[in-house]
């Protein structure tokens, strides 16, 4: 079995792939958007993508392609901890520029502002990527904030530990498949993600379709807009529900279609925490 993940060796989304297929074979791929693609095109069995970060939120690239250009969806989701660590080559006098995904910087960007001030910010495609960088270039006073194994990986020292500005840090990863497979963690619920999009002329819309998940007693986890890319202006709504009661969510699904609000189902899934 093969899956595809976010690479290089030694990012989180590997260390999830890792913990949900430790038996499989990795392929390791450049952006999120290569690593769906390795799945549409069946070079792969599953994909492994980060979808939401608990400070920085969700990862666009993930949704807006999974909404907007695949029929694909989530058969399960791996909540993992974050801790970012700051390492280097060697301990330089001076570090003149870090390296790192967007995510990983904005949840280091205080240690970040506090201990180098004047450094200058590089964002890579992942952690780990920005890891691999940095070991290439052993002679230049540059440094990457990428996960411990990434260290290890690639022979870096570690400069500062935990540099997250926030200590309960999660990132969701989702697992893309056509099968539910079997995973060895533990499992702490189960859910339902939908994109809706709205008719322009029916007043309430949004509370219309809410409204049928609440007055059933199904609890809403997530509510998000992001652009339809059709005109300015234009949404669609991302939610994620409680999923235990099926029955109930389905009834919720019907009446959606009765009312006239489209919905795209991005996944229904199991939980597991690492």
């Amino acid at each position: 079995m093969y899956v595809g993940y976010l690479g290089p060796s030694g990012s989180f989304t590997h260390n999830a792939a890792l913990k949900a297929f430790p038996e499989a074979s990795l392929v390791s791929l450049g952006t999120i958007t290569e690593v769906i693609k390795s799945y549409e095109e069946g070079r792969v069995d599953y994909a492994v993508i980060p979808v939401e970060n608990s400070i920085e939120g969700s990862v666009h690239e993930s949704l807006d392609y999974l909404f907007h250009q695949a029929d694909i969806r989530a058969v399960a989701e791996i909540v993992q901890p974050i801790k970012q660590q700051l390492m280097a080559s060697k301990h330089h006098a001076k570090i003149e520029k870090i390296f790192s995904h967007p995510q990983a910087i904005a949840q280091g960007k205080k240690y970040i502002k506090d201990h180098f001030p004047h450094a200058k910010i590089e964002t890579t495609a992942s952690t780990a990527f920005a890891a691999r960088y940095v070991a290439d270039n052993p002679d230049q006073p540059y440094a990457a904030i990428a996960p411990h194994a990434a260290a290890k990986e690639y022979g870096l020292e570690i400069l500062a530990k935990d540099i997250q500005e926030i200590e309960k840090n999660y990132t969701r990863f989702w697992l893309l498949g056509s099968t539910v497979p079997e995973i060895p963690l533990n499992q702490i619920n189960c859910k339902l993600t939908l994109a809706l999009t709205l008719p322009d002329n029916m007043p309430g819309a949004l509370y219309k379709a809410l409204s049928t998940f609440a007055w059933r007693g199904i609890d809403l986890t997530k509510i998000e807009s992001r652009p339809l890319k059709t005109v300015l202006g234009e949404y669609f709504f991302i939610i994620d529900c409680d999923y235990t009661k099926k029955k109930l969510a389905h009834f919720a699904l019907e009446e959606l279609t009765a009312v006239g609000i489209g919905y795209k189902i991005l996944g229904a899934y199991q939980v597991y925490q690492i």
